[in-house]
C-alpha cells in the first residue's frame, strides 16, 4: 500500500474513533476516571396517593429529577399517572418513573377504605411499603422520601411535610426495623419556616425550606371582571372543614353581602365516605349560593380559582398550597391564625396582613365583612399580596429538590 493510501486509512480510523466516542460521550457521563456510567438511580417512597398539597409535592418531586435521573416509586398500589397529570400539572409516566407497588390493583379501593378509616391501619401500610424499599436499599444510589421523615437504613434525603406523621413507635417501628437515630442522620427539606422550627425542636436538627410547587400562569383578569365569589380548596376531610366555611359565609351573607361560594377538592368516596355524605347536605341545602365542584382536572380547578374575588382556609396548616393558590390568582384569602406553632398559612399570606386572619368563626365573620365593605382596603391587601406572588412556583420549587439531590451526591461519592 502506498504512502498516501496508507495515511489516508489511518485518518479515516482516526475520524471514525472521535465520530464514536462523541456519540459516546453525548449518550452517556464520563466520569473523572474516563469510566462510562449510567444515570444514578434514585429510589422514591411515596406510599399512598390520597390527594392534598403533599401528593402535590410527591408528584413534583418526580417532575424535578426524572430527567436527570433513573426513578423507581415504591409506593402501595400502581399509579394512574395520567389522572394524577391532570389533577397537577405534570408530565410523569411510567417510562420515566418505574413503579413497584406491594398490594394488587384490584385490591386499592377495599385497603384505601380501610386506610381512610383506620390510621393505625394506615401507618403499618406504610411501614410495609418503607419495609420492602429497604429491602432493596443497597440496589440504589440514592433513596428520597417524598413522604415525610423515615429511617431508609443509611442516609437518604427526607421531604417533610410535618413532623410524627410515620410514628415508629411499638409494632410500627419493628415491622420495618425503624429507629429514631437513623431518621436524623438523613438530609432534611421542610415545606415552611414554622415547620422547619418544629423539626428543630423534636430531632434537634436544621432542614433546608424548599417551599412546595404553585403552579399557575398568569392570567389578566381584573378585580371588577372577577365573581364576588369565596374558593375553599382541599381534600373533603372533617379535619380541612369546607362545613364551617360554608357556616361561616352564611353569617357574611346574613348581614347583606351577596357573597357566593365554590368548594373545589377530592379525597371523596372511599376517603372519609361519612364526612361527604354531611357536607353533600350543607351544600344541597345551600345551593342557591354554594357549588360544590369535585376532583376536577386542574385546568378546570384553575378557571374557578381565577374568577373569584376571595379565598378561605379553615385548618392551620404545615403549609397550604391551596392557600398560596388562591394568592397567586390575585385572590385575597383569608385563614387561620397561628395555632400551637402551626402557622404555614400565616406564613404565606405574611404576617403584616392582619386583617385576613381569624380566631373562630365570629372572627372569621367580623374580618371577611370588614374588607367585602371596604374598598380601600381591599386595594391595600391587593397590593401587599402581589409582591408575595413570586416566592411559590414550580421552577423554584424543583430548583430547591434538585441542588439538594445534586449536593448529595456530591458529598456522597460512593453513597452506598
Amino acid at each position: 500500500m502506498s504512502k498516501f493510501y496508507l495515511h489516508q486509512f489511518h485518518k479515516y480510523k482516526q475520524q471514525k474513533h472521535s465520530i464514536l466516542v462523541k456519540i459516546m460521550v453525548e449518550s452517556m457521563s464520563i466520569d473523572n476516571l474516563g469510566n462510562v456510567s449510567k444515570k444514578k438511580s434514585i429510589a422514591v417512597f411515596y406510599p399512598l396517593f390520597s390527594g392534598g398539597g403533599a401528593e402535590s409535592v410527591g408528584l413534583w418531586i418526580l417532575e424535578a429529577l426524572k430527567e436527570t435521573y433513573d426513578l423507581t416509586l415504591f409506593t402501595l398500589f400502581n399509579v394512574d399517572f395520567d389522572k394524577l397529570n391532570s389533577m397537577y400539572g405534570t408530565q410523569i409516566s411510567q417510562e420515566m418513573v418505574k413503579v413497584k407497588a406491594i398490594f394488587p390493583k384490584v385490591t386499592e379501593r377495599s385497603f384505601k377504605f380501610l386506610f381512610a378509616n383506620n390510621r393505625k391501619l394506615a401507618i403499618m401500610a406504610m411501614h410495609l411499603v418503607l419495609r420492602h424499599l429497604k429491602s432493596h436499599n443497597q440496589e440504589y444510589d440514592l433513596l428520597l422520601s417524598g413522604y415525610n421523615a423515615v429511617d431508609f437504613g443509611r442516609i437518604g434525603v427526607q421531604y417533610v411535610h410535618w413532623i410524627n406523621v410515620i410514628s415508629n413507635e411499638g409494632l410500627y417501628g419493628k415491622i420495618s426495623n425503624s429507629s429514631l437515630e437513623n431518621i436524623k442522620l438523613n438530609i432534611s427539606m421542610v415545606n415552611s419556616f414554622s415547620v422547619s422550627k418544629l423539626f428543630k425542636d423534636k430531632f434537634g436538627i436544621d432542614a433546608k425550606v424548599v417551599y412546595p410547587p404553585v403552579l399557575l400562569d398568569e392570567q389578566n383578569i381584573s378585580w371588577e371582571e372577577k365573581e364576588n365569589a369565596f374558593i375553599c380548596s382541599g381534600r373533603l376531610t372533617s379535619a380541612k372543614a369546607p362545613h364551617k366555611v360554608i357556616q361561616i359565609l352564611k353569617k357574611v351573607r346574613q348581614k347583606g353581602f351577596d357573597v357566593k361560594l365554590y368548594i373545589t377538592g377530592g379525597g371523596g368516596g372511599v376517603y372519609g365516605w361519612k364526612y361527604k355524605r354531611t357536607l353533600t347536605k350543607m351544600v344541597k341545602e345551600n345551593s342557591e349560593w354554594v357549588k360544590l365542584c369535585e376532583n376536577l382536572p386542574y385546568k378546570d380547578y384553575v378557571k374557578i380559582l381565577f374568577k373569584c374575588r376571595y379565598g378561605i382556609h379553615h385548618k392551620p396548616e404545615p403549609f397550604g398550597i391551596s392557600v398560596a393558590e388562591m394568592m397567586k390568582a390575585g385572590a385575597i384569602p383569608f385563614v387561620r391564625s397561628k395555632r400551637k406553632g402551626i402557622a404555614g398559612q400565616v406564613e404565606i399570606v405574611g404576617e403584616e396582613n392582619q386583617e385576613l386572619f381569624f380566631e373562630d368563626q365570629d372572627d372569621a365573620v367580623e374580618k371577611i365583612t370588614n374588607v367585602l365593605q371596604d374598598s380601600e382596603i381591599q386595594q391595600k391587601l391587593q397590593g401587599a399580596l402581589l409582591k408575595r406572588k413570586d416566592f411559590f412556583s414550580t421552577e423554584k420549587f424543583m430548583a430547591g429538590i434538585s441542588e439538594v439531590v445534586k449536593n448529595y451526591f456530591q458529598q456522597h461519592s460512593n453513597p452506598i
